[in-house]
Order: C-alpha cells, then sequence, then structure tokens
C-alpha cells in the first residue's frame, strides 16, 4: 500500500512538470497569432507564478484542513481544466484568465509533497520525485514540438497536454481513500527519518524563536530565488534565443529547449544513486559549477551545436541543486520550523520565477533576447554564492563536518 501511494506521488509530479515548460517553446508560435508583443509571456508567466506563491503560502493551512491527497487531487483538476482553456482562447485576455488556476493549482501541493518527503523519505527519495517532475516537464516540449511541426497547431499541443493531465485527474481520485488509510497507519514503513548531509539524523530543532530569525533561513531563501530564477528563464526564453539569435527553427528550438529538461531529469535520476555516498553539500556545489559552465558555453559565438551542449549541462547542473536544497531543510533548521520553512521556500522560489523571467523579457524586448546567457550566467553565480555563505555559516554552527568526513546520506 505504501508502495502504490509513491507510486501516486511521483504521478502527482509528472502532473506538476508537464505545464510548466509549455509556454516557453509554444510562444514564438502563439506570439505570431495573436499578434502580441515578446514581453507577453513574461506577464503570462508571472501570472502563474503568481498564483503558485499564494497557494504556497496558504498551504500550511490548506493542507491541513483538506488533507494532502485531496489537495493533490483537486489541484491536478484545476491545471487540466487551465489547459484546456488555453487550447479554447480567443486572445491574450482569455489566456491570463487561463494562468490564473494553473498557478493556483501547484503551490499547495508542491509545498505539501516536498515536506512530506523531506520529512519522512531519504534522499534519494527527493531527487526520484523531482526526476518525475522533469519526466513531466521534458515531454511537455516534446509533445508540443511534434504538434507545432506537424500541424502548426500549439493549440492541438495545449488539447493534447490537458487530456494526459484529465487522465491523472481520474487516476488521482480513484486512489483518494488510500491517502487515509496511509495517514492514519502510525507504523507506517516510510516514517523514515530525515537524515542530514552527514548520515545523521538532526536531533534538535532550533530554539523558540521566529522562523524567519533563525540563522541561515534569508541565505537559504535566497539560494531558492536564483535557483527558479535561473530554470525559469532557461525554460521560457531559451527557445526565442535560439529562434531570434541562433535563427533556428521554431520546432527545432523547441526540441533543444526539451532537452535541457531532459539534463534535469537524466541528472536527477542518477543524483537518486549519487546520494548514497555524496552529501546533499557537495552535490549542491557541484551541480551549481556544472550549470555555470553550462551558462558560459550559451555566451561563447561557435556553432548553434554548443549552444545545444550549453542547455543540456545547465540542465544537469540544475538537476541535483533544488531537490537536494529541499531535502536539507530538516537538517538545516530542525523538524520544528520545516513545514512553516518549506512553504517560505516554496514561495521564495516561485517570486524567482514570478518576476526575474519577466524583468528579462522586458529588457529584451527594449534591447535584445541576445542578453540571455550573460543573465544566466549572472543568476547561477548569485545563487553559487548565497548557498556557499549559507555552507560556511551551517558549518561554524557545527550543523555539518568537512566532505572528507562525510560518507552517506
Amino acid at each position: 500500500m505504501t508502495t502504490f501511494l509513491l507510486v501516486i506521488i511521483y504521478l502527482a509530479f509528472i502532473s506538476l512538470g508537464l505545464p510548466d515548460s509549455l509556454l516557453g517553446v509554444a510562444w514564438p508560435a502563439m506570439q505570431s497569432d495573436f499578434g502580441a508583443p515578446l514581453e507577453t509571456a513574461g506577464f503570462l508567466f508571472m501570472t502563474i507564478a503568481g498564483g503558485t506563491i499564494i497557494s504556497s503560502l496558504a498551504s500550511g493551512r490548506i493542507l491541513k484542513r483538506f488533507g494532502t491527497g485531496n489537495v493533490t487531487f483537486v489541484s491536478c483538476l484545476m491545471t487540466a481544466c487551465a489547459l484546456l482553456g488555453f487550447h479554447f482562447s480567443p486572445s491574450v485576455i482569455w489566456l491570463v484568465l487561463c494562468t490564473i488556476p494553473l498557478g493556483l493549482g501547484a503551490g499547495s501541493v508542491d509545498a505539501g509533497l516536498n515536506d512530506y518527503v523531506a520529512t519522512h523519505y531519504k534522499a534519494h527519495h527527493m531527487s526520484w520525485l523531482h526526476c518525475f517532475w522533469g519526466v513531466g516537464a521534458t515531454f511537455g516540449p516534446i509533445i508540443m514540438a511534434q504538434f507545432i511541426s506537424g500541424q502548426h497547431s500549439w493549440r492541438d499541443g495545449y488539447f493534447a497536454i490537458s487530456g494526459i493531465q484529465f487522465a491523472l485527474v481520474v487516476i488521482l481520485f480513484l486512489t483518494l481513500p488510500l491517502w487515509n488509510r496511509v495517514t492514519k497507519n502510525s507504523n507506517n514503513t516510510l516514517n523514515e527519518e530525515p537524515e542530514d548531509s552527514n548520515g545523521e539524523s538532526y536531533k534538535e530543532d532550533a530554539e523558540d524563536v521566529k522562523p524567519l530569525h533563525i540563522k541561515g533561513v534569508k541565505l537559504a531563501l535566497m539560494s531558492f530565488l536564483f535557483y527558479c530564477g535561473v530554470e525559469s528563464t532557461v525554460g521560457l526564453w531559451g527557445s526565442s534565443y535560439l529562434v531570434n539569435v541562433k535563427d533556428l527553427p521554431v520546432s527545432v528550438a523547441a526540441q533543444w529547449v526539451s532537452f535541457y529538461y531532459a539534463g534535469i531529469t537524466f541528472g536527477r535520476f542518477i543524483t537518486g544513486f549519487i546520494t548514497f555516498k555524496i552529501s546533499n553539500r557537495t552535490l549542491i556545489r557541484v551541480g551549481q559549477m556544472i550549470a555555470l559552465f553550462g551558462a558560459i558555453l550559451l555566451i561563447l559565438p561557435f556553432s548553434s551545436i554548443l549552444s545545444l551542449v550549453g542547455f543540456i549541462m545547465v540542465g544537469l547542473g540544475l538537476a541535483p541543486i533544488f531537490p537536494c536544497m529541499l531535502h536539507e531543510t530538516p537538517s538545516r533548521f530542525g523538524k520544528k520550523h520545516s513545514q512553516t520553512i518549506m512553504g517560505y521556500q516554496m514561495a521564495i522560489a516561485y517570486t524567482g520565477s514570478t518576476f526575474i523571467p519577466p524583468l528579462l523579457g522586458f529588457i529584451a524586448s527594449h534591447s535584445t533576447i541576445g542578453i540571455f546567457p550573460f543573465c544566466i550566467v549572472v543568476f547561477v553565480a548569485a545563487m553559487f554564492l548565497s548557498s556557499e555563505k549559507l555552507n560556511t555559516l551551517l558549518k561554524k554552527q557545527g550543523l555539518f563536518r568537512d566532505d572528507t568526513s562525510s560518507t552517506a546520506i
């Protein structure tokens, strides 16, 4: 029963990933149909992420009242209806209206499932969970690219994705009783203690202080801000950069962006195995360095193939960062404040998704989309610096030892 629940949670994260990558790859075709300016995609993306921020901040009360299973079911239903609305939208105004349930549907379930897995599962489960988000995010552009190149219809692409979402809605509805049975089973075998980056359970919670006043929390939030800024910016504007700067066809650019998401997906699958031997902290650091190198490749004025390599390397580099940072939350700040801080982290992460990509789009519309790779380098560097400063602070507090003494998670 508990294994089947894990499968359902993975399916829910496929549902979360499917819509995340669609707008960016479809926008070059949508922009032409609606006659909208380039930065409109940024405002649509901002509305989606804004709704997610609101639902993330309210997730604690919502999950406590209705339960994770019910919230997951309703959230998936909302996103399915919103994607169907994109298919029928006659104007940009209708697109804006559809982005509201699309954003609200993601926040609560995202925060709830992340906290559940961080609290009850080991690090490899978190990596594989977000690997399944990558499955959805990878297949979204592939499906959309097929409809754009074959039938020249982004609308049919949204229709197909909404159909997949509705299928997941049916599965979630039929398995709702499972969530209640597992929740009531206090001796459930999934209730494993989360471990810190040295393979030791966190023994003491932080003192009775407000979560935002705990040392290191603000640095962690800064890391999440720039991580989601990078991930979302590449997903939203990568296709436009390839079309307008590298002169690639829209369908080819969409396929290349799918390789970026495939890098995230494959990287998280591999990370799940690597976490048995390497600490979360080391994986975060190495991932940031790989992402930075990939972003630098995008700047270099060489062949388009090098840009493809850059996109894949950025995806591979980003792969371990988000799940490892999430899984570190109870270890860094204690289980007492874990759920609240997790909600803050998800909210600030979506804040990065809300404002950073539209900001780049606004600047690009008044200059050139050629600034895209330079901005990615700056964002990754900012994430790296805030993360390293947090590591230094935690090391001073004695919450982890040097890597040489850390053998497993």
